[in-house]
């Protein structure tokens, strides 16, 4: 990637709704060879999508949490059924699978601690492999907008 390609994912990040026109305007070049930059940035899998950011609240998921998860035996076959289950769970948003304590950490997104409640003893403590898990709610969430190239 050389620096028209950062700058092009830069702006991207901030606003991937700016028309092909915009960012050539602004990066100071023609419209073809800014529409045959984001082509390419999409091909070789640089920009794998653009999407719509929803407030979770206006959703009905105004209370989000972190649960910590570790399931036994810690199997390839265990961890990817695992796996598979929870990014099906509607109130999950991300997975992330671990090493350390932990095999994996869940943020979901839900109505309220009822129903954060019903989430952990309905649905993950009913599952055969799960030996431990440990919820924390989150007061606030960052996330970074733009992310450069390191």
């Amino acid at each position: 990637m050389d620096e028209l390609d950062s700058a092009l994912v830069r702006l991207l990040q901030e606003n991937g709704r700016r028309t092909n026109r915009d960012l050539a305007q602004e990066l100071g070049i023609a419209p073809s060879t800014c529409l045959e930059r984001v082509r390419s940035l999409r091909e070789r899998g640089v920009l794998t999508g653009f999407h719509a950011e929803a407030d979770l609240a206006a959703l009905g998921r105004g209370l989000q949490a972190m649960i910590a998860v570790r399931v036994r035996p810690p199997t390839r076959a265990v961890i990817e059924q695992f796996q598979s289950f929870a990014a099906q769970m509607p109130e999950v948003i991300s997975v992330f699978v671990l090493t350390g304590t932990d095999d994996f950490l869940l943020h979901v997104a839900v109505r309220d601690t009822d129903h954060l409640h019903a989430v952990v003893l309905d649905k993950l403590t009913e599952r055969p492999e799960l030996a431990d898990v440990r919820t924390s709610v989150v007061y606030g969430h960052l996330r970074k907008k733009v992310i450069g190239p390191a």
